[in-house]
């Protein structure tokens, strides 16, 4: 018989999954090609952005973590009762945005993904979008778990490209110690890195699912500390892939065709062939690709799902049977449909990934503004941010939420 210790500690590796799930679907579609497209025109000057981004990463999807397993109710719910339903709209319509652009580019990713293998579009889309509505549809919070996971795990492949790819190590150094412009692009381009970091969507889904997962038979306190390791492997996980991803296009594209464009899969994949060869190309990209637009689509739709049901006070469990709340499982079901078919249809829409991010951005405000509202009323005293903690969390919101208000700015003023 295990003794105390080992069922504790088999106990808190249970705990281990909705911190890593939301970070590689994190790493999605439009991220990629963001990332992509930092590293073919600025080199390796927006690798320090990356990784400054960790920690950013982590303390915002840390307070989702306290807020879902200490008060038990999703980020609509909360919103909702405690700043009350006028409130709860606003970030529900911000949620809707986000998701809506989010599958949007995921599906594009996928297209471009089947357009470099000559997969017909209905193919490339359409699989997958099944593929997942039946994952959802038969429910089961650790079973759409453990599938996402390892689907989404095929990300990492994008690390040996980078390796493959043989950055100058003269050149990083270079941008690694010049990391700022003040030119408009690359302000953008920073703009939407932060955009593809960090997404309303991910707090909406993190929240909700530590609540389906529930404890494990932990602790609070227990639970709360397996689901911070949890977050932390993730925030790093997700950020060394966006920096591989970087990294091999600063190291190739970048170094041959410095502001070469970059608005699909196919672009990269074609800006690659010459120095990785068309198989590593092909198979590190696309595979990569495929694992974070199928995670970060099962996630998104998940997250809007849960969201509007919170708001509307439907039921949002997937551990309840799509018979016992149909609306949570027709939202999620409508979500993917939103998100596949204007792609089938209209194939323009591949170049999108880049300005919703910039919209994610955008939007930033008003998700942190909740989030850090919610951390000081929601919570009890002893369970909210102290001293230092606080202190960082709000300056760097403050400055992440400052780039959003810039982009706003930019935008508007790009318009007139």
């Amino acid at each position: 018989m295990p003794s105390a210790g080992r069922r504790r500690a088999i106990r808190m590796m249970a705990m281990m999954g909705p911190g890593l799930m939301v970070m590689l679907a994190d790493t999605d579609a439009g991220s990629v090609i963001t990332a992509a497209q930092s590293g073919a025109r600025y080199g390796y000057q927006l690798v320090v952005s990356q990784l400054v981004l960790i920690p950013i990463l982590y303390l915002v999807q840390e307070m989702t973590v306290r807020l879902g397993l200490v008060t038990g109710e999703g980020h609509g719910a909360l919103i909702r009762r405690m700043f009350g339903t006028r409130w709860a709209w606003l970030s529900a319509v911000t949620l809707f945005v986000a998701c809506v652009g989010a599958l949007l580019t995921e599906f594009a990713g996928l297209a471009g993904v089947g357009a470099l293998v000559g997969l017909p579009r209905a193919v490339s889309i359409g699989v997958p979008a099944m593929v997942i509505i039946v994952l959802v549809l038969l429910g089961r919070y650790r079973r759409v778990e453990v599938v996402g996971i390892a689907i989404g795990a095929l990300e990492l492949l994008f690390i040996p490209a980078a390796i493959i790819a043989r950055p100058n190590a003269q050149q990083m150094l270079q941008g690694l110690s010049h990391p700022m412009q003040l030119d408009t692009g690359y302000l953008t381009l920073l703009a939407a890195n932060v955009g593809a970091v960090i997404m309303p969507w991910m707090v909406f889904y993190q929240q909700g699912a530590v609540i389906d997962k529930g404890r494990q038979g932990l602790g609070l306190r227990q639970a709360l500390r397996a689901s911070r390791v949890n977050t932390a492997i993730g925030a790093v996980v997700t950020q060394l892939v966006m920096v591989a991803i970087v990294v091999v296009t600063a190291a190739t594209i970048g170094a041959r065709d410095p502001g070469a464009s970059l608005n699909s899969i196919g672009d990269i994949a074609a800006g690659l062939t010459p120095f990785l060869g068309r198989t590593n190309a092909v198979l590190l990209f696309g595979l990569g690709m495929v694992g974070a637009a199928v995670v970060a689509a099962l996630v998104v739709a998940l997250a809007g799902a849960w969201g509007m049901s919170e708001v509307l006070g439907w039921r949002h469990s997937l551990n309840d049977s799509p018979r016992r709340a149909m609306g949570f499982y027709g939202l999620a079901v409508a979500g993917l449909l939103a998100g596949a078919l204007p792609v089938l249809l209209w194939p323009d829409l591949i170049g999108l990934s880049v300005d919703v991010e910039v919209m994610n951005s955008m939007l930033l405000p008003i998700v942190l503004g909740f989030l850090l509202a919610l951390e000081r009323k929601a919570l009890p005293p002893e369970m909210r941010m102290q001293g230092a903690w606080r202190l960082t969390t709000y300056i760097l919101s403050g400055l992440v939420m400052a780039l959003g208000v810039y982009t706003v700015f930019q935008t508007l003023l790009g318009t007139t």
